[in-house]
């Protein structure tokens, strides 16, 4: 049964940076493919970046060049460097675990605020 588990949410100033972590614990590991969604009130969930096996990456267009999306197998930890963050940044981020190369999610987190 695997869980993931969001944190490093809060509330920061525009320019401001955070970074947010999803745990993994339970039958598989980080590896994989792996994603990071968010939601803004009143508005529908979407992609924001994705990392592979290999450490390939993609990222939405309103969030390159300042969001990072990183994972550590031995922790089994997925990681979000948010920079120069916006108001439009503000929602609930999830961790996923996703189809490669596609955004279809099949496990989720339980999400972590962002306020900017």
């Amino acid at each position: 049964h695997v869980q993931l588990v969001e944190s490093g949410g809060g509330s920061v100033q525009a320019g401001g940076s955070l970074r947010l972590s999803c745990a993994v614990s339970g039958s598989t590991s980080s590896s994989g493919c792996m994603g990071w969604f968010r939601q803004a009130s009143g508005k529908e969930r979407e992609g924001v970046t994705a990392i592979d096996s290999d450490g390939r990456t993609t990222y939405a267009d309103s969030v390159k060049g300042r969001f990072t999306i990183s994972k550590d197998n031995a922790k089994n930890t997925l990681y979000l460097q948010m920079s120069s963050l916006k108001p439009e940044d503000t929602g609930m981020y999830y961790c996923a675990r996703v189809s490669c190369g596609t955004w279809a999610a099949s496990i989720w987190g339980q999400g972590t605020q962002v306020t900017v």
